[in-house]
C-alpha cells in the first residue's frame, strides 16, 4: 500500500461522522417537540385529573379545593352552595363517566379545556401557575396569551 491510496480516507470517514452526528441531532430534535407538544400541559391534566377522581368519588370538598377555594373559606364569587348546585349531586354534570375532553386550547398562563356531559358542555380553566380550576373566562385564548393549540 502505497502514501497515495490511502489519501482521502480521513476526509470520507470525517463527512460520515459529521453525517451521522447532524442525523442524531435532528431526530433528537423531531423527538423532543413531539415530546413537548404531548406533554405541555401535564401538570394542568394532572389537576383536572384530580378534580373529576374528587367528583367521581363523590368528595366534593375535594374537588371545591382544585379550584383554590375551601368550605371554610369560600372563594369570593364561587360559594360552595354555587359549587354544589353546579357540581354536586343533582348537577347536569352528575356523570363524570360519560364525559369527554372534546378540545384544549393551551395559553400561556393557562390552559382551557372543553368538557361535555350527557347534558351539557363547560371550559374548565387551569392556571399554570396554582393548578387551580375555574371556568374559562373565554371560550378560546386571548390573542396575546396564545401559545397554540391541539385537538382532541
Amino acid at each position: 500500500m502505497s502514501y497515495l491510496d490511502a489519501y482521502g480516507e480521513g476526509v470520507e470517514r470525517r463527512h460520515r461522522i459529521i453525517k451521522i452526528l447532524l442525523l442524531s441531532l435532528l431526530g433528537l430534535l423531531i423527538l423532543g417537540a413531539i415530546a413537548w407538544f404531548r406533554f405541555r400541559n401535564f401538570r394542568e391534566d394532572q389537576a383536572l385529573d384530580r378534580f373529576f377522581q374528587a367528583l367521581r368519588n363523590r368528595d366534593y370538598k375535594t374537588a371545591y379545593a382544585s379550584w383554590g377555594c375551601t368550605v371554610e373559606q369560600p372563594c369570593r364569587d364561587y360559594s360552595y352552595e354555587k359549587f354544589m348546585e353546579d357540581w354536586g349531586p343533582n348537577s347536569p354534570h352528575t356523570d363524570v363517566g360519560a364525559m369527554q375532553i372534546t378540545d384544549t386550547k393551551s395559553c400561556s398562563s393557562g390552559v382551557i379545556k372543553f368538557v361535555k356531559f350527557p347534558k351539557d358542555e363547560v371550559q374548565l380553566w387551569v392556571d399554570r401557575n396554582t393548578k387551580n380550576l375555574g371556568f374559562a373566562p373565554w371560550p378560546v385564548c386571548n390573542p396575546r396569551m396564545q401559545v397554540g393549540t391541539s385537538g382532541k
